[in-house]
């Protein structure tokens, strides 16, 4: 991408960013399925989606840490188990058709997850399967460094059925999560690509940055307030269920 962003990707990133962020997330598989709808080369689509996913939940990591509300040992351990196969993900070199698969494929299974009901507090006792859910880390970090998504969109649905922890703290699990899986993904993709390709990402992308900083801090902070969060769920899953559909069956 050169020249100009065009205001549609720009508005769609900025929206994107605003409702992933009022519930919790970075939305990098949607940033990078419309960079790929709109033509740009595949190669840069993981490295500015990982961008974008840092500076959303980068502010959110940073309230939760502040508010005490982080649990940081589960926290810790999930994320140390992520970041390393995160960055052998951003290594792994693949095709555009099977990026652009798995990517679509990323997008159904978040629009799903997404649907799934999530109550404002688990139950007192967790499920005697939570203390399997770090197994599910690694995989997660994996296919974050591999397509651009931080892989909270899948690990927090997990945490809320196994009842890992209550509902903000699984919130803040998942943004941090998704924050040092993005930095490690897209330190794979640079070592991968080069760092020209960086240079080329933001040159086109610098805008799409400053798009999903001001909406990620609406998310955050104010909008949508007015929306139950359950509404804005429905509306974000949708979102990325047409997109992943979009690339997956075509136009």
């Amino acid at each position: 991408m050169t020249g100009l962003v065009p205001i549609g990707i720009i508005a769609a990133f900025f929206v994107t960013a605003l409702l992933y962020s009022a519930v919790g997330f970075g939305g990098g598989s949607t940033y990078a399925a419309l960079l790929a709808l709109s033509g740009m080369d595949y190669r840069l689509l993981p490295v500015l989606a990982l961008a974008c996913n840092i500076v959303v939940v980068a502010g959110s990591s940073v309230r939760f840490a502040r508010a005490q509300v982080t649990p940081w040992r589960g926290a810790l351990l999930l994320t140390a188990l992520a970041a390393p196969a995160a960055l052998l993900g951003g290594l792994t070199p693949i095709g555009r058709e099977a990026f652009l698969m798995l990517l679509g494929t990323s997008l159904l299974l978040t629009g799903l997850t997404m649907l799934l009901p999530v109550s404002a507090e688990t139950e007192s006792e967790p499920h005697r399967l939570a203390r399997y859910a770090p197994l599910a880390a690694a995989p997660l970090g994996y296919l974050a460094g591999l397509v651009g998504i931080g892989g909270g969109i899948f690990l927090a649905p997990l945490l809320h059925l196994t009842r890992w922890n209550n509902a903000r703290a699984i919130a803040a699990t998942a943004s941090f999560f998704i924050l040092v899986n993005s930095l490690f993904g897209l330190s794979g993709q640079l070592l991968k690509n080069g760092p020209q390709l960086l240079g080329g990402a933001l040159y086109g992308g610098l805008a799409l940055l400053v798009a999903v900083a001001i909406g990620g801090q609406i998310g955050g902070f104010m909008a949508l307030r007015y929306l139950p969060q359950r509404v804005i769920r429905w509306l974000t899953a949708a979102l990325v269920i047409w997109v992943g559909g979009r690339l997956l069956f075509g136009a």
